[in-house]
């Protein structure tokens, strides 16, 4: 794989103070790996030859909201604008996609690698189980999930998502791995495909309700029932929209509709802003 160098306004400030050569870290502190890039007053030389003149850097230093990376000798926003909007990684540690003004993780007080985490602790997925991702957005959730020994599915409906998660190296191992099988589709369709009792454990973390409807629908909590090994775990992301009171009603309505589809120990679990589920152990397809 092309190794990039990737930049951000942290990095950008540090070069336009620094002079000589300067040990940067230049993958979104996915590690602790530094790498030498020398600042002169006019340009700044990265590892691979590029030059990076002093008015691109301060550029980079001013947008705090968006990762740039270098690759073959030329600087390129991590930004996707197609009919379906504005798509972009974000420069959070680790980074998320911001989709039209949208952020697809919580930021606030919150990184998004603890907000996975809190989501994957609702479910536990562990050694030899096999998981579906519904949903799979960079990634965290099904790399987290592998890394507790489980087999992950993952689903993408959105090529622009796919090819940032591509790009951003938090989200490397989702094909590099070998623990993690990307699927790219409608999860609605998808998921009918699967065979009856296929997973232990489902995290269903969908895009908000008027974006995706169909993925909170009691149609489709009965394909995740169907799918589901007796005394499977489900995590249904609900988020927070809008106003509490919305909010309530929101979650209250998934809650219905699961335990009308079948599931059992069906609760809030507010620290993951989202809804548990299990499968009865006794049932059989």
């Amino acid at each position: 794989m092309e190794e990039l160098y990737y930049i951000t306004f942290r990095e950008a400030r540090m070069l336009l103070v620094s002079r000589g050569k300067v040990k940067l870290n230049l993958d979104l502190r996915k590690t602790n790996r530094t790498w030498e890039v020398e600042i002169t007053d006019e340009v700044a030389v990265f590892p691979d030859g590029a030059l990076l003149e002093r008015e691109i850097l301060e550029k980079i230093a001013r947008d705090n909201g968006t990762v740039y990376f270098v690759s073959n000798g030329e600087v390129y926003k991590a930004a996707i604008s197609s009919e379906s909007g504005f798509y972009k990684l974000v420069p959070t540690i680790p980074p998320t996609i911001e989709i039209n003004g949208i952020r697809m993780h919580r930021t606030k007080e919150i990184n998004p690698l603890q907000d996975t985490r809190n989501k994957v602790n609702t479910v536990k997925p562990g050694e030899g189980e096999t998981v579906l991702d519904t949903c799979m957005g960079l990634g965290y959730t099904a790399i987290e999930a592998s890394r507790r020994g489980s087999y992950v599915i993952t689903v993408e409906k959105d090529p622009n998502v796919l090819e940032l998660a591509r790009i951003n190296p938090w989200s490397r191992e989702l094909f590099t791995g070998g623990k993690v099988q990307v699927i790219q589709g409608d999860s609605f369709e998808v998921v009918r495909k699967f065979k009856p009792e296929s997973f232990d454990v489902v995290i269903h973390d969908p895009p908000r309700f008027s974006l995706a409807g169909q993925l909170y629908s009691e149609e489709f909590y009965h394909e995740l029932f169907r799918i589901l090994k007796p005394g499977g775990r489900l995590f249904h992301y609900v988020g927070n929209p809008g106003k509490k009171h919305r909010r309530k009603d929101l979650q209250r309505g998934v809650m219905e509709r699961l335990r009308r589809a079948g599931f059992i120990g069906v609760k809030r679990v507010e620290e993951a802003l989202g809804v548990v589920a299990r499968k009865p152990k006794g049932e059989k397809l």
